[in-house]
């Protein structure tokens, strides 16, 4: 219950994010350190650290700070393996189900020797998570996203993360 919960909350915020950005009063973001994370709670603060060690010992550059895409949560640049991490899920309590979206894309990074790639994975995403990747024209990239979204709202979504990462990046 609480895993749905929290999805629901994580995909309903991504538009009242993008709507915050119209405030001029709203201040932007500085990169933060490591030990000043707190991701939801302490389970949840040290599955986030795991997780960002294991995508460093991938070859990812894990940054917290904004973007370079306006409105994004998160962001992997595939050609400098550089995920991005926006310091607004810290407030929104979604950090941890950002960073294993973000790490889903690194696996598929991973598993195409440097060329993002779907991992035809046979899961289904929740139907809540539908419409986030639905949108996509490109068919590649909603396989992508798909794939993300899938593993993100899973009950062991942590876990499965980390196990793919460790398979794909050869860890």
């Amino acid at each position: 219950m609480f895993q749905l919960l929290s999805t629901y909350f994580l995909l309903t915020s991504l538009n009242l994010y993008d709507q915050s950005l119209k405030y001029p009063s709203m201040t932007r973001y500085q990169p933060i350190e490591n030990n000043k994370i707190l991701a939801q709670n302490r389970e949840k603060n040290e599955q986030f650290n795991q997780l960002k060690q294991e995508l460093e010992k991938a070859g990812f550059e894990v940054i917290l700070a904004l973007p370079p895409k306006r409105g994004a949560y998160g962001l992997l640049q595939v050609t400098t393996k550089k995920i991005w991490i926006n310091p607004v899920v810290f407030d929104l309590h979604i950090a941890l189900p950002t960073l294993i979206h973000e790490s889903v894309h690194a696996s598929q990074v991973c598993a195409g020797n440097g060329e993002i790639t779907a991992l035809g994975l046979t899961l289904e995403p929740i139907n809540q998570a539908r419409p986030f990747f639905q949108g996509y024209r490109d068919i590649h990239r909603k396989d992508l996203e798909r794939e993300a979204y899938t593993v993100q709202t899973q009950p062991n979504s942590f876990d499965l993360a980390l196990s793919l990462l460790r398979e794909k990046c050869n860890l």
